[in-house]
């Protein structure tokens, strides 16, 4: 299976991909290089710490770079009113009037913690596509489902200025 990601998670990555090559890498060297010169590599702590992290940052680094390699690139973009990838948005549940703000992300970025959903959930897939004012069924599973209203939609303009346009 693919992992679907959109543009901007894949120049996250890349960044990232950037940071721990010219900045971690190098340091994680020095850590090595600094604690193999202690001595007796049998008896020495520091220097099994610091090839396991260096060894953690080489994995983390070839882990993200299979990631990209790997990708279905899907869109951002939707309609001006619609619900989409990036877009926060402000849902009623029906049953209770409850209300709760969320951000569609896609999966490798999905945190319910934070409020960040992902477009695989079943949330996620019952919003998508939707517009201020409907209401979508989440299906949980062949017996179990609710029903949310959708309040409030933010998108982000993508002019670089990181200004936010409700509906």
């Amino acid at each position: 299976m693919y992992d679907e990601l959109t543009p901007s998670d894949i120049r996250r990555m890349e960044e990232e991909i950037e940071y721990r090559k010219l900045v971690v890498r190098k340091a994680a060297l020095e850590d090595v290089k600094e604690a193999r010169a202690h001595g007796d590599l049998s008896e020495n702590f520091e220097y099994y710490a610091a090839k396991k992290y260096k060894n953690q940052n080489e994995g983390r680094i070839r882990y993200l770079e299979r990631m990209i390699r790997t990708a279905k690139v899907i869109s951002e973009d939707s309609e001006a009113n619609e619900v989409g990838i990036n877009n926060t948005v402000t849902i009623e549940f029906v049953e209770d009037g409850m209300q709760e703000t969320y951000k569609i992300v896609t999966t490798v970025r999905g945190n319910s913690l934070e409020n960040l959903i992902s477009n695989e959930s079943p949330l996620g897939k019952a919003l998508l596509g939707k517009k201020v004012g409907d209401i979508a069924h989440v299906e949980v599973n062949t017996q179990v489902g609710y029903d949310v209203k959708i309040v409030k939609l933010e998108k982000t303009i993508d002019d670089g200025s990181d200004k936010l346009r409700s509906y």
